[in-house]
């Protein structure tokens, strides 16, 4: 089932302008492959965040989802 998700771009060319994409999606992560193109996880490191997702759901508040480039776990 497909619910509705705001993909908001955190990649640092975007700062200050922080573009949002509305999609519709069955996880955050396909949420930000649709939006952005990326291929993202939910785990990193601060320096790796590439998007917040926010879950919208009718009569409930949105959840937020922070997520990551892959491949950087244990990298200091």
């Amino acid at each position: 089932m497909l619910s509705s998700h705001t993909v908001l771009d955190l990649r640092p060319y975007a700062s200050g302008h922080a573009p949002s994409h509305v999609v519709d999606a069955h996880s955050p992560e396909d949420a930000a492959t649709r939006a952005l193109g990326l291929d993202l996880v939910r785990t990193g490191q601060p320096g790796t965040l590439q998007a917040k997702v926010y879950i919208q759901s009718a009569g409930r508040r949105d959840i937020t989802v922070r997520l990551y480039t892959k491949g950087h776990i244990g990298a200091l």
